[in-house]
This record gives C-alpha cells, sequence and structure tokens, in this order.
C-alpha cells in the first residue's frame, strides 16, 4: 500500500487506505514523512488498520515514537478509528485528551470529522 495525495476543498494530505496494513512498527513512520515531503504537504489521514497493531497501547511505545518523529518535522497526523475499533489503552486515552489541546494528533470516529480537524488546523497554521 502507498499513501495518496487527497485533495479536499484546497486542503491536501497524504491518506492510506482503509482496512490495509501500512505501518508494521514504530521504524516505518519514514514511509508517512516521505510521502508528505515528496507531495509537499504537513498532515496525513490514516486508518486504526494502516497503524501497527500496538498504536492504540501507549505502553508499546509505539504512539510515542511515532507521534515524537511526526512532531520534529511539524507533520500532523489525524488517525480514523470507528466504534467498535482496536481499543486503546487507558494510558492512551489519557495521551489522547491531551492531544486534543494541539493540533499535531487527532483520533475521529469518521473521515468526514478527521479532514475537518486537517482544514481547521491547516487554516489555523496560516492564519
Amino acid at each position: 500500500m502507498e499513501l495518496t495525495l487527497t485533495d479536499e476543498g484546497g486542503v491536501k494530505f497524504v491518506e492510506g487506505v482503509p482496512d490495509e496494513a501500512f505501518l508494521s512498527s514504530d521504524r516505518d513512520v519514514d514511509r508517512v514523512l516521505e510521502a508528505c515531503f515528496s507531495d509537499g504537504v504537513r498532515c496525513a489521514l490514516l486508518y486504526a488498520a494502516n497503524l501497527p497493531a500496538a498504536f492504540f497501547d501507549l505502553s508499546s511505545r509505539q504512539a510515542g515514537e511515532i507521534l515524537q518523529k511526526l512532531r520534529n518535522y511539524w507533520v500532523r497526523l489525524a488517525v480514523v478509528c470507528p466504534p467498535g475499533g482496536p481499543g486503546f489503552s487507558s494510558r492512551f486515552g489519557e495521551m489522547l485528551a491531551e492531544e486534543r489541546r494541539g493540533a499535531y494528533f487527532g483520533v475521529f470516529e469518521t473521515r468526514d470529522a478527521a479532514v475537518e480537524w486537517i482544514r481547521e488546523t491547516s487554516d489555523a497554521e496560516q492564519a
């Protein structure tokens, strides 16, 4: 699977394919960065299935490593995780609550909600 460049009303981001694996570990995050740099964007929209299985368990350190590397390069990440998807560890939920205050990472139940967050964070970045 490769990430594709998506343009939603002038807001551009790279996007994964729903229900397909993409990253098998935190070391694969460079693939996201390469796609962003290649397409000249600073945001990625991934689906829960695109992430390593342990991403939503904070004790695995997968989420922390991935998010820190993306943040180092000013790349925002929106993740679509519909109800009934992978369960969050309690610590992941705490980290997510903290992240909601910023503009670098968000988890959303629908693609539309994720795209709206990308649009809002892109607008704020340009203001």
